[in-house]
């Protein structure tokens, strides 16, 4: 449009410009007049001289003509070339706005993405917190639990039982059973379940690591190609800069009025030239823009999935250690409540030769008084046996009673940690939908 109108512009201004010329060629030599006053006179004869002066006259005035023409069109082009200059400018300067709103916007994007970053480890230092004060917890019961139960260790030896001692030692009643059997059936049911869930762990271990591994190659890939499409990026904006060098000469070479005369096709195509490089610029950097933004989306999950995996593989790593650590714990105590049990075996053989030794010694006396310490003695011997099966049975009962709080506390610790692997994985599939709810509107601005 711009050309057309320039062009009828410049039609208008040479047919102004050429009526102009005719009517001063009417009013600027008096040819007509010479030529009737030499009829009208008659005497005046027309010499060479006056033919030459009437020859230069007219050559003057179609040079006049022909400058007025030239100083139209080098107007015209002056306004042309500087209505082009402020198509150019403005078209530079949106898109130098365009490029200030992408840049406001990824910042504000990645502001965001930070501060949802700042929230969640802020989120998971409480969780650690917690952890850590529970696990302090756990540490004093644990302790406490060791100082009780140091008696019963030395009791107790050599738990293991065979598949077909189980089922022989389970079909029995809990009252014929003697505390070694009655410790080691409930440790074989214990330390069953728990080596089946350390062997579902390790598997589990397994897997994740192998997950890790694919995880850490993805991101590995996308990171370089992060960095060839950011060098692709530095290379577009090099030229761009080239280009607004080349656009600065242009405009010096504008203000030569000759050279613009003499090279408008040259500039022309060199516009064209220019203006289809800018398109297809502007295209690759919104294509490489929405690339970039997808990357660093993909990354940031990558990274997120990959935390949460290394903080399920070390909660994981510390169920195992502290049940192995039970499972030494609980080897220990059994020594000792076995050693204690050989102790009160020994004490108790001890006591029935002390009985006879008594007894004998007795007989060889009067009867009455052997009569009368035999019954002293046996009653004296009555309530001390009686005092020990009370002891006895106190202490198993107490044995029962911490070997089933701690049972129950193992197990509400395993329930525990699987309801927050599973809420840990909710929350990690609820934070992807959201992430990719924000990324399809972030596609669709």
């Amino acid at each position: 449009m711009s050309h057309k109108s320039s062009k009828v512009t410049k039609k208008v201004n040479v047919s102004s410009s050429l009526e102009s010329e005719d009517i001063s060629l009417e009013t600027t030599v008096p040819t007509d007049d010479v030529s009737s006053s030499e009829e009208r006179e008659g005497t005046v004869k027309i010499t060479k001289q006056l033919i030459e002066r009437k020859e230069l006259l007219h050559n003057l005035q179609l040079l006049k003509i022909e400058l007025s023409q030239k100083n139209l069109m080098i107007d015209n082009l002056k306004v042309e070339y500087l209505t082009k200059i402020e198509e150019l400018e403005e078209k530079l300067n949106d898109a130098i706005h365009q490029k200030q709103l992408l840049s406001l916007r990824l910042d504000s994007q990645v502001a965001l993405q930070q501060e949802d970053a700042r929230k969640h480890q802020a989120l998971m230092k409480q969780e650690m917190e917690t952890i850590l004060l529970r696990q302090k917890q756990l540490e004093e019961t644990n302790y406490q639990l060791r100082e009780r139960a140091g008696d019963i260790r030395r009791s107790l030896r050599d738990l293991e039982l065979t598949d077909e001692c189980y089922e022989k030692l389970k079909s029995l009643p809990e009252d014929q059973l003697s505390i070694p059997e009655y410790v080691s059936v409930q440790f074989y049911e214990v330390v069953h379940s728990l080596r089946r869930e350390l062997s579902d762990l390790q598997m589990k271990k397994e897997s994740l690591t192998e997950e890790l591994s694919g995880y850490r190659s993805q991101l590995k890939c996308l990171t370089e190609s992060y960095e060839e499409e950011r060098r692709s990026r530095s290379e577009l904006e090099v030229r761009c800069q080239r280009l607004t060098l080349e656009l600065a000469d242009t405009k010096q070479l504008i203000q030569q009025g000759d050279y613009r005369q003499q090279n408008y096709d040259k500039v022309k195509c060199e516009r064209d030239v220019f203006e289809h490089e800018l398109s297809e610029l502007r295209r690759n950097y919104e294509i490489l823009e929405v690339s970039y933004k997808t990357q660093t989306k993909e990354r940031n999950d990558l990274a997120k999935e990959l935390a949460t995996i290394q903080q399920s593989l070390n909660l994981l790593q510390k169920d195992k250690d502290y049940l192995n650590r039970q499972n030494m714990e609980l080897s220990v105590r059994c020594a000792h409540e076995e050693d204690r049990l050989e102790r009160l075996q020994i004490q108790l053989e001890d006591a029935k030769k002390a009985r006879e030794e008594m007894y004998e010694k007795y007989v060889a006396s009067r009867q009455v008084i052997v009569y009368h310490y035999k019954a002293e003695y046996e009653k004296r011997l009555h309530e001390e046996l009686e005092q020990i099966r009370l002891k006895t049975n106190q202490e198993i009962e107490q044995l029962r009673s911490t070997s089933k709080e701690m049972y129950e506390r193992e197990n509400r610790n395993l329930r525990e940690a699987r309801d927050n692997a599973v809420a840990e994985k909710e929350r990690a599939i609820t934070a992807e939908k959201e992430s990719l709810r924000k990324y399809d509107q972030l596609l669709e601005q």
